[in-house]
């Protein structure tokens, strides 16, 4: 392929030649892409991420409930792995999810998901420890989010050629809307009702929610049952690799900041618990905006170049505004800004990882790089907590934001070198 300066890569055709995945689809056997059939598939997978990811990103509030009222007596370490089993659990369980997408209806998939998912907040409002909340806040909900994630994950992309990027890009901002009302919502449901109704509420209104959006959710492509369960031939592959690297370190450092930076504007700008809520809310006003915004300039510059971009942002709000100022405006800006740039993680390495294998067997591809996501979850929230603890006896913030900046600065160089192995050719759009 060349690399000129008017030569492009597009997410249509697959990029990698070596995996088995890229067979050729007979254009008459599947739907047309690009259609309106494809658009109320994005409204789906909106909803199942501002139901799903979006009780991930609020748990900013839950956590600050935990450490500050509920828990104080709990290092934060420990408390830390509730939120890192919700996308942990979503992770590890994503290759499995993508195979059932591949070889069965979609919509199953996405329905027992949803009352799985609900289920384990439903049980969460009936716990009293760390250790139960882990098991039902955390696990259960996270076994089923990982059938709404990977079906909202992959469906749109299977859906969509020419408007990818900006399909994916809609469907995960359902992830920012969600965080943005859930956080409000579960702080005055938290403060007016106690964490069990609050728990119990938002249980019962994923349910209702997702369950309504579950008939939309239909698959495009269909895996023969000839074909291998999974696609091994990838694991193989040098840019598979990179990017499953960047995918552990990007999130080793993405929930950082949803994690710690409400309790930050209480514990070291000393603000009213309410502004917990607040930041979490700018987080996710600024990730929604982003997403929309980087998926409309993937179309222009290329989905890669575009992710290499916000990745840069992300560690510049990180290492540039957080660790040097304790001021609540910087710290609204960086909030803004980390959201507004780090939400590409989750909404642009799918088309990235289409453009390099194919949409064929993308569920289980997509599966296999959402279990470096939660390797990175691992890396991320557990050991940031325990760093506040340790270094920082709970108070000092600073091993924690180097931690989480230097994380994401080990990522932009993996991206950097994935751009330099796609093309050498900065001027390329890919």
């Amino acid at each position: 392929m060349p690399s000129t300066k008017s030569s492009t890569i597009l997410s249509s055709e697959p990029i990698v030649e070596d995996c088995e995945e890229n067979t050729q689809l007979p254009s008459g056997a599947i739907p047309a892409a690009d259609t309106l059939r494809g658009w109320l598939v994005v409204a789906g997978a909106f909803i199942y991420f501002m139901m799903s990811i979006g009780c991930v990103n609020s748990y900013g509030v839950y956590n600050q409930e935990y450490q500050i009222n509920e828990f104080p007596h709990v290092p934060s370490s420990t408390l830390a792995w509730i939120g890192t089993m919700q996308f942990g659990t979503i992770g590890f369980l994503a290759v499995g999810s993508g195979i059932l997408v591949e070889r069965f209806d979609a919509r199953w998939v996405g329905g027992v998901g949803t009352i799985i998912a609900g289920t384990g907040l439903l049980a969460a409002s009936a716990c009293t420890t760390p250790t139960q909340l882990v098991v039902t806040q955390g696990i259960i909900f996270g076994i089923g989010g990982s059938g709404l994630v990977v079906v909202a994950m992959s469906l749109p992309l299977q859906w969509m050629d020419k408007y990818r990027p900006l399909a994916a890009g809609i469907a995960v901002a359902g992830s920012s809307i969600g965080g943005l009302w859930m956080s409000f919502a579960t702080r005055a449901m938290v403060s007016r009702l106690g964490r069990q109704w609050a728990l119990r509420i938002t249980g019962l209104l994923l349910i209702a929610v997702c369950g309504a959006a579950t008939p939309l959710m239909k698959r495009r492509i269909h895996v023969p049952p000839r074909d291998k369960i999974i696609d091994y031939t990838v694991l193989g592959n040098a840019k598979f690799v990179i990017l499953f690297l960047f995918g552990i370190v990007g999130m080793a450092g993405y929930y950082l900041p949803y994690a710690y930076m409400p309790s930050f504007s209480v514990v070291v700008l000393h603000q009213e618990p309410s502004w917990g809520a607040v930041i979490s809310a700018i987080l996710n006003v600024g990730s929604f905006f982003g997403r929309i915004i980087t998926g409309t300039l993937a179309g222009s510059i290329g989905s890669t170049n575009a992710l290499l971009l916000s990745t840069f942002l992300a560690v510049l709000s990180i290492l540039g505004l957080w660790l040097p100022f304790k001021n609540l405006a910087v710290l609204a800006v960086a909030a803004f800004l980390f959201g507004s740039s780090s939400g590409s993680i989750v909404s642009l390495v799918p088309v990235v990882t289409a453009t390099l294998f194919g949409i064929k067997r993308l569920p289980s591809i997509l599966g296999l790089i959402l279990i470096s996501y939660s390797f990175g979850m691992l890396l991320g929230s557990p050991v940031g907590g325990r760093l506040l603890d340790v270094y920082g006896h709970g108070t000092n913030y600073m091993p924690l934001l180097i931690y989480s900046g230097a994380v994401y600065a080990v990522g932009l160089v993996l991206f950097i070198i994935l751009r330099w192995s796609m093309s050498n050719d900065i001027r390329q759009i890919i």
